[in-house]
């Protein structure tokens, strides 16, 4: 029709479907001009063009639809000038969590290509001096099982994504020295998360900087066990007293492996030489 656009022609100039305009027209966001009452085509006019426009990148900069709709009700030079400030708070504060998200991401992408090389024959054990470090924990309840210490861990990262903590994405347990010592190498008393130094929670254990004595296990977590035997033989062969419980942190887990085979954990107990003094 004369001066009128069929939807059609507006979804192919805009490089949308025609299925976002009926959807726009039924949420009253964008309304034809006409609709033939035989056929129920919808018409848009030159005008709505510009309209559409404004939509289309008032969406792209990141409003909803039902905030798009509110502010073009009724808006001006000032309304439409506050808006937009008030868009770049949003957009600076997603922003730093773009920067926050990638720095995990590295992290955890760096740990892994390191465990590569930890990981060869010869080289999965030995010596580290770990610099001070965070996490944010959970007991593990009774019986201390594989069903227990997920669970726990599940709660640290719904604690984590609740409240917005500067957690990396990689979780671990503490193990129980006497409860090494006697073999029962996979009942976890505390499930943890490493964390950014923060005062946002309660339930955050600070590792002191210190020496460790480290084994990555290659494998299942069930076999955990002979990987504790080979480090408790490391340490008593180098003449290494062990005054910490084991710490184990998940390299290479469920989040990025189905073969448990290729399961990396390392494991670190701080140590002291025998002759020195606790």
């Amino acid at each position: 029709m004369e001066n009128l656009f069929s939807i059609g022609e507006v979804a192919r100039y805009q490089n949308i479907s025609k299925q976002t305009l009926i959807f726009y027209d039924k949420i009253g966001l964008f309304r034809p001009t006409w609709v033939d009452p035989d056929n129920g085509y919808r018409y848009y006019s030159a005008s709505q063009i510009d309209y559409l426009d404004t939509i289309l990148i008032m969406k792209k900069i990141g409003f909803s639809l039902q905030e798009i709709r509110a502010h073009m009700e009724h808006y001006d030079l000032d309304s439409s000038l506050a808006t937009l400030h008030r868009q770049l708070d949003v957009i600076d504060q997603k922003i730093e969590e773009l920067r926050m998200l990638r720095s995990r991401v590295q992290n955890r992408c760096g740990q892994m290509e390191a465990s590569l090389a930890h990981c060869r024959p010869g080289q999965n054990i030995g010596l580290e001096y770990a610099g001070e470090q965070y996490l944010l924990c959970r007991p593990v309840e009774p019986p201390c099982t594989l069903r227990e210490i997920s669970v726990a861990t599940k709660q640290c990262f719904a604690e984590a994504f609740r409240e917005k903590l500067p957690v990396f994405f990689q979780c671990g347990v503490v193990v129980p020295r006497e409860r090494i010592l006697a073999g029962r190498y996979t009942e976890a008393s505390l499930a943890f998360l490493p964390i950014e130094k923060t005062d946002q929670a309660g339930n955050i254990h600070r590792m002191p900087a210190g020496r460790l004595a480290c084994i990555y296990h290659v494998g299942d977590y069930l076999s955990v066990g002979r990987s504790y035997r080979q480090l408790l033989d490391y340490c008593r062969d180098n003449g290494l007293r062990i005054v910490s419980d084991a710490y184990e942190f998940c390299i290479n887990d469920y989040l990025t492996t189905h073969d448990e085979s290729e399961y990396i954990t390392k494991i670190a107990f701080y140590v002291e030489n025998e002759a020195q003094e606790t």
